[in-house]
């Protein structure tokens, strides 16, 4: 029987409408059965595209055993992160206070008042790795809940202590020249000089720091800044984060390399890393950064519009095969495979150019595509590249999450009028035109106030946050610049006067 998520509008919810999970949404009537019934909440967050997740509904969450026994002891709420990000932001700062570190799925363990008492994320189907499985965790939990409340009071309320402390407010005054520049020195010090980026993986795109660095290297003529963009935009388009093939870019790198993704691809990192490079390419008129401007846009607009004009949200990171689902199926190619497409020779040819090899350097002897140099023969690679995007399109495809989210629409906008307008590319100021009207008519409520999500052409039911105004603000704004069109000047006043009333103001009143 479908639970109470068969009326959602979440695709991430509607994945799990029909668990044997009696699964609660977030509200007041969750909370509610918790107290009446004298149990705690299990509460687990996630999203659509979200690998992990949905090995832990494979393993538990479709389990009628576990199923049973979650049912008996809990009430079980579930979360799209993406649609409910103030929910996900509260307990995920309890995961990582108690455990060190976070992710998805998120699973909390809750009182009946909400506060958490013991959390973390995966938790698998039997114990492995030093791991307790799903199944002793909610006999532990549960036996502790009944045997010694006293020991779960304390838990929570020194949890609720801990995140709910005093905390220092950032100043009112922008950072100075000697602080910026500060910065950009230390992170010349976390560069990874071998390949690029900083740190170590998991390789998140560094999208706002690489656009810090053009801004300091505009304002300073710093070398080094520039360097470092340069490199790090370079590794990343020639790597197997990067689609080579499609265009567009996964979410991270589990290497430091760049070379095996994690696949799903989100809207808010492929808006962003659109402008990024367009700003590389204007700093600098860097040939491969126009190319990965280019692509990416003929994958946003071939890809993740939606019928309405928004862009949903992402491309999952599984795609089902015989039954099962398996991570980057879509994607990653054999030698053989490569032949069967384009015949032995240019197959040969395509696998070198590529780092296609016989051993793999994904699972199963597959291997990521990556684009390390530029091809001798450009012609000979755009039709290789052509009939293999051809032949993977008859491939089964990743599912997608075909929400529309405000905030990450609003950088769609501000990405696709900047780049529009400076490629010389009119129907991408159209398409950014196309996405704005969306958010004006459907998001828009009667107070003039953002809800967060919209799928199909109807609005959600959750109300915007910051980001969402201060996003969509944004995307306004680089419209007036590339329509002249006063229209949106009055609407993304519009979003700041809410940012101002709801965000601002209350901050500087909690300063004084």
């Amino acid at each position: 029987m479908p639970n109470r998520l068969r009326d959602s509008t979440s695709p991430y919810l509607l994945q799990h409408a029909d668990n044997p999970v009696d699964w609660w949404e977030w509200g007041d009537e969750a909370f509610a059965e918790a107290r009446r019934r004298d149990v705690p909440v299990l509460l687990s967050v996630g999203y659509a595209a979200c690998h992990w997740c949905h090995v832990m509904a494979h393993e538990s969450f479709e389990d009628d055993a576990t199923a049973a026994d979650l049912n008996a002891r809990f009430v079980a709420v579930k979360v799209d992160r993406e649609e409910r990000p103030d929910v996900d932001a509260v307990y995920m700062e309890a995961v990582q206070a108690l455990t060190g570190q976070g992710g998805w799925p998120m699973t909390a363990f809750l009182t009946p008042d909400g506060r958490p008492f013991y959390a973390g994320t995966y938790f698998p189907s039997r114990p492995a790795h030093g791991m307790a499985s799903f199944r002793q965790v909610l006999d532990a939990v549960s036996q502790a809940w009944i045997d010694r409340r006293g020991e779960v009071d304390d838990a929570a309320a020194g949890i609720a202590r801990r995140l709910g402390g005093a905390r220092a407010l950032p100043g009112a005054e922008p950072p100075s020249p000697e602080r910026l520049d500060a910065a950009a020195r230390r992170l010349a010090g976390e560069f990874d000089a071998e390949h690029a980026g900083f740190g170590g993986p998991p390789k998140f795109p560094p999208s706002m720091v690489l656009e810090f660095l053009l801004r300091h290297h505009a304002r300073t003529g710093d070398p080094r800044s520039l360097a470092m963009v340069e490199a790090t935009c370079e590794q990343m388009a020639r790597g197997g984060m990067y689609d080579q093939l499609g265009g567009g870019f996964a979410r991270y790198s589990v290497d430091r390399a760049w070379v095996v993704p994690h696949f799903e691809k989100m809207l808010y990192d492929n808006a962003l890393l659109l402008r990024v490079y367009l700003h590389w390419w204007k700093a600098s008129g860097s040939p491969l950064a126009e190319r990965v401007v280019r692509e990416t846009t003929e994958f946003l607009l071939r890809d993740m519009r939606t019928a309405d004009g928004g862009f949903a949200s992402a491309l999952d990171a599984d795609t089902v095969l015989e039954g099962r689902s398996a991570e980057g199926a879509t994607y990653v190619w054999t030698p053989g495979q490569l032949g069967e497409v384009l015949g032995d020779d240019d197959g040969a040819w395509a696998a070198g150019l590529l780092g296609v090899t016989e051993a793999g350097t994904f699972e199963d002897g597959a291997s990521t595509l990556q684009l390390r140099r530029d091809p001798d023969d450009a012609g000979r690679w755009a039709q290789a590249r052509h009939r293999l995007h051809s032949a993977r399109a008859r491939r089964p495809q990743p599912s997608r999450d075909d929400k529309v989210v405000s905030a990450w629409n609003g950088l769609t906008i501000a990405a696709l009028a900047e780049a529009g307008t400076l490629l010389l590319e009119p129907s991408w100021v159209e398409a950014a035109v196309a996405c704005a009207d969306l958010l004006v008519r459907v998001h828009l409520d009667d107070h003039g106030r953002l809800v967060r999500t919209s799928r199909d052409g109807g609005a959600g039911r959750h109300p915007g946050i910051l980001e969402d105004h201060a996003d969509a603000a944004e995307g306004f704004l680089a419209l007036v610049s590339a329509t002249g069109d006063p229209v949106w000047l009055s609407f993304a006043e519009q979003m700041l006067d809410v940012v101002l009333v709801r965000y601002a103001a209350p901050l500087l009143r909690h300063r004084r």
